[in-house]
């Protein structure tokens, strides 16, 4: 989920400026903008819920059938964007660190990568590909030579990604057999512990990080941002909108009226336990056609899927930062929401957990009713605001920062 990876926290305590911050009245832009960030993760979160607790598509109507829709895939990307973001909260954000602070900081980061990939495999051999933790294991690793660069160069590199990878991929799947599969898996000691590789890791999984990456890369370039500054956010609007209209544009210009088709239209969430051959892997295989990189539908990895997508994690990022930091009573009143965003891990990983014992399918939804998905969204809420309260971090934020603490010894 998954997946910043799915927790911001490397953030400041919610009861102390943030450093960029210092100086500045609380409630201020700063504040109001890394406020913004949580509550467009506590989004990414409940949009996973809806994918994996909510009703499936075919039993929506009306504004459910738009949330539903938007949810599947956008709240995974969503969650990768974000991650991108997290990375530079650790390594600068406006201004690289260097020197020991630098080199610290790319330990927190490895640290951290190391520990997701244990967890999110853990978590694979319960819950199947759908975990996304171990995917952002990987991620962080590969972004660890972008962190110094500056935003024009980490918008290009993620341009020059969206633009290549999906191409590069279909080209990789179409030449891996499957008796090459089974030879790599046999050695890969990740296969042998659940069915996510190393293989899968990297291009043929749910969220294969030759594509996946551009979506870190682009929220690396967001953090480098002055989001308070009002020119930049109309700028950064008007890019998201004219990025997923575009690319949504063309692809159904091209493609078809079935160019943006959900796999949650025939029951099942594009997140689900497919096989690795279906729409929603977010990998190309050798039964694919060429023409299916026209489409532009949640997961399927196209160049036009990831343009349009990072549109959308924008405008949600914009938009949350907008209205966290020039609607003081609006940002009193989602406290309890953005709380959830700063212990976004725990929330999603709990929701596998829980789902357990209640005999709730996990990374598949067969609901009908909304009534489940909207249950688990409060039982968030009202678990992070009462956690909050008394807790700077998450529990397993927490458990993760005190794992990065021997980083501190790098000299």
């Amino acid at each position: 989920m998954t997946q910043t990876q799915p927790s911001q926290e490397n953030s400041p305590p919610r009861h102390a400026a943030p450093p960029e911050s210092a100086g500045k009245a609380a409630g201020g832009p700063s504040l109001g903008r890394l406020v913004g960030v949580d509550l467009a993760r506590a989004l990414a979160v409940f949009g996973m819920y809806v994918v994996h607790i909510g009703p499936v598509l075919s039993a929506t109507s009306g504004v459910g059938t738009w949330v539903r829709y938007l949810a599947d895939g956008h709240s995974s990307v969503l969650f990768a964007t974000l991650a991108g973001f997290s990375l530079m909260l650790i390594a600068g954000r406006r201004e690289p660190k260097t020197g020991l602070a630098g080199r610290q900081a790319k330990a927190r980061i490895a640290i951290r990568a190391v520990v997701l990939l244990a967890l999110g495999t853990v978590l694979a051999m319960e819950y199947g590909g759908v975990i996304i933790l171990g995917f952002y294991g990987v991620y962080f690793l590969l972004a660890l030579p972008l962190l110094r660069l500056p935003v024009r160069t980490l918008a290009i590199v993620a341009a020059g990604l969206a633009l290549v990878t999906p191409q590069l991929a279909f080209v990789l799947n179409a030449l891996l057999s499957e008796s090459v599969q089974q030879s790599v898996n046999a050695y890969d000691p990740l296969k042998k512990l659940s069915e996510v590789g190393v293989l899968d890791l990297l291009l043929t999984g749910f969220y294969p990080a030759i594509t996946w990456t551009s979506f870190v890369v682009a929220g690396m370039a967001l953090a480098r941002l002055d989001l308070s500054a009002v020119s930049v956010q109309r700028r950064l609007a008007a890019l998201g909108a004219a990025l997923a209209v575009g690319a949504y544009g063309l692809s159904l210009l091209l493609a078809g009226k079935d160019a943006l088709r959900s796999m949650a239209e025939d029951g099942k969430s594009s997140a689900g336990s497919e096989t690795a051959s279906s729409l929603g892997s977010g990998s190309f295989q050798t039964t694919r056609s060429a023409s299916e990189l026209l489409s532009a539908g949640p997961h399927t990895g196209t160049t036009f899927d990831i343009i349009g997508s990072v549109g959308v994690a924008i405008l949600v990022i914009v938009g949350a930062t907008v209205l966290m930091d020039r609607l003081p009573r609006l940002r009193r009143l989602a406290k309890p929401v953005v709380a959830v965003g700063t212990m976004s891990l725990t929330a999603y990983v709990g929701h596998f957990l829980v789902q357990t014992p209640l005999g709730i399918p996990a990374g598949e939804s067969t609901q009908v009713s909304w009534v489940p998905v909207l249950t688990f969204i409060l039982g968030a809420i009202v678990f992070a605001a009462l956690w909050s309260r008394f807790f700077r971090r998450g529990p397993l934020e927490a458990l993760l920062n005190a794992a990065t603490k021997p980083a501190k010894h790098i000299r």
